[in-house]
This record gives C-alpha cells, structure tokens and sequence, in this order.
C-alpha cells in the first residue's frame, strides 16, 4: 500500500507528513516528506486547550472546537502541500494519530484532538486514527508506539542487535533490538519538552538552537539530583510519560544557561536509568526526533551510552520517523497485525492497533 503517515507532536511544532510503501511487515519504498508548521495562534491556541487537560481533564469548550479545528485543518493543509509539490501519486490509505493533550496510563486514559472522520471525508482517504486506545484498554500504556517500525528500520538498514533506537522529542523513548531480535521499549523521561518550555518561558525563543544555551551554562548537581529521585525513575518497564509529568518550577531559580544546562544532563542521565533495565548493552544507538539537532544533546548521551550516530547517518529521515512510523502502524492495522507486545506496552498479549473511518467522498490524492 502507498500510505500517508501524520504525526502531530507534543513540541507543538506543526505537522509532519511522510508517504511509504509497505505491507505492514517490510518497509518497501520511502516516498517524499513534508513540515505544516502552526502560525504563533495556532500553536497557542492548541498550546492553552492542552493546558487546560492538564489541570484539569478537560477544556473550556470553544476552546477545544477551536483547537479541534486547527489540527484538522493544519493535517489538511500539510497533505495537500505534500501531494502538490511532489506529484507523490495516489494515496491509499492515511495513519492519523491526532494532537495529544492528556496521556495518563495510570487512569487508562489518553486524549487525542482532531476528528479523524473531517480528515477521511475532507482528502477522500481512509483514515486509520486512534491507534493508541485499544493497547489501553487491555491494560496496556498505550506507548511507546513505534518499536514495532524501529524493527522495520533496522531490517531495512541491514543492521542486527543489539541496538537500540532513541527517539528524542517531547518525550525520549527507545527501542531496543537485542541479538535475539527481542524488542524491549520504554519511555526514558524527558527529551526536548521541559529544555523547550523553560527557553519558551523565559522568552528566548522557541527552542534552544544549537545547543547554545546549554553549551554556556552549567549543570547545577542538587537540582539534578532533585529530578532524577522522581519516583518514575524507580519502575521497571514498559512504562510512559506524558510531557507535562515533571514539573518546571525546579530551574526557576537557576540562570537559562544552567537551567538549559541541567535540563540536558537531566535528559541524558535518564535514557542511561532506562537503559540499565536491558538484558544486553546495545553496540550502537540511533538517534532520531528533533533532539538529534541539538550537540549538547548528543555529546550529554554518548558520555553515558557509548556509540550513538544521527538517523541520519543511516540514510534515514530523521525528523520524520514517527510520521512514517504511524502510517507503517495504519497498514499494520487494516491486516490485523499486532502493534503493541508486552514488552513495548505492558499489554498482556500482542495487540492491533487503529480504528478505521472509511471516507464518504471520492479521493484527491
């Protein structure tokens, strides 16, 4: 199948697209990829609805119409961006995951805005969404979504375990293949969300780029320490976040160079806690999400992990795995496949994935 995968994430950074052939089983062909960024208003409209699920599992109505509203529209908008300027053929099926504003796995809840069916009948594609609900519902956490694809990956890159995928956005999760092809996953802590959101804050942008902020700061131990006594840190896996479980306050008193700087260290020492939960240290680890950008990033995880090269290196798109990821998880859902494993999710047994909402009106892909 030729599938478009969207993927939406918790940087609110807009909307990533990317078209791939596969079965579900083996990625078959990549096709082109595109970037929808939300305008300022978008993004703080969506930003303020997500808030407003934190404090308090719900949001002010109009409020989440609107948002509603904006993530359909910015997927729209994103696809036929894409179909027009690379004349990627016809589309056969779409992978949605939709914005998330609530992942709680310790109530079984996880709330995704952006109503599948207007996308189907909108573009005149199929639409496999909500493809983290039914993981829960046996009890599962829901995420980390993509093992399953990183396997894919590995496959198709030639490389064997063990090794391991990380994936540094929002949320830093990682993928590991062990030299018996077991997958194990977890989310580790925080990737980039808390350094973005502090740098956001204090208005010095919207990320810190290049890594120049942390690069002029240092590392304050007691806070340190103070984040990583988190009791999350004492779980075993599988095991998931969501962006806002740590809380900011922590740097307020710290200068943006050293809260910058501690935030880094606080995302590298974390993956290494979940890394020790592996039965075998991996050879190398694959970097992907827009972490993979920042060199203080990387420098902070090859001091505790070892080899770690850019996604990139490999001939692979880098910024846009979970796109791909989702619509590799969408073919994967209309053959009955499993998604989920026990070791991935905590789900008692392997388990499909996605709902589909058939369009009502003919293509225009």
């Amino acid at each position: 199948m030729r599938i478009l995968g969207f993927m939406s994430g918790t940087s609110l950074d807009g909307v990533d697209a990317a078209i791939l052939s596969s079965d579900g089983e083996e990625i078959h062909d990549f096709g082109p990829t595109h970037l929808t960024s939300f305008s300022t208003e978008e993004r703080a409209i969506v930003k303020e609805a997500t808030e407003q699920f934190v404090a308090t599992g719900t949001a002010e109505s109009k409020l989440l119409e609107e948002a509603d509203d904006i993530i359909v529209d910015a997927h729209v908008r994103c696809a036929r961006e894409l179909l027009s300027k690379s004349g990627a053929g016809t589309i056969e099926l779409i992978g949605y995951h939709g914005q998330t504003v609530l992942h709680r796995p310790d109530r079984g809840l996880t709330i995704q805005i952006g109503d599948p069916k207007k996308i189907a009948n909108t573009l005149g594609v199929d639409v496999v969404a909500d493809v983290r609900q039914a993981d829960m519902a046996v009890g599962g956490e829901g995420a980390p979504l993509v093992p399953i694809y990183h396997a894919a990956l590995a496959q198709k890159i030639g490389k064997s375990g063990p090794i391991a995928f990380l994936n540094v956005g929002g949320v830093a999760n990682f993928t590991f293949i062990g030299s018996d092809k077991e997958i194990i996953a977890l989310d580790t802590g925080p990737g980039n969300g808390m350094l973005d959101l502090t740098v956001q804050k204090r208005g010095l942008g919207r990320y810190d780029d290049g890594g120049a902020l942390a690069a002029s700061g240092e590392i304050n131990q007691t806070v340190l320490s103070h984040l990583l006594a988190h009791p999350y840190f004492e779980r075993e896996g599988p095991k998931s976040l969501d962006r806002y479980d740590f809380p900011l306050d922590i740097v307020n008193d710290l200068s943006a160079a050293d809260a910058a700087a501690t935030l880094v260290a606080f995302t590298a020492r974390s993956v290494a806690l979940g890394a020790q939960q592996l039965p075998e240290r991996p050879a190398l680890w694959i970097i992907c999400g827009g972490g993979r950008h920042n060199p203080v990033i990387m420098e902070a995880l090859r001091e505790v992990l070892g080899d770690c090269e850019s996604a990139d290196d490999f001939g692979l798109r880098g910024d846009f795995i979970e796109a791909e990821a989702i619509g590799f998880i969408a073919a994967r859902s209309v053959r009955g496949l499993p998604v989920t494993f026990p070791k991935t999710t905590g789900a008692p047994r392997p388990t499909a994935a996605g709902k589909l909402y058939k369009a009502q009106t003919a293509t225009v892909a």
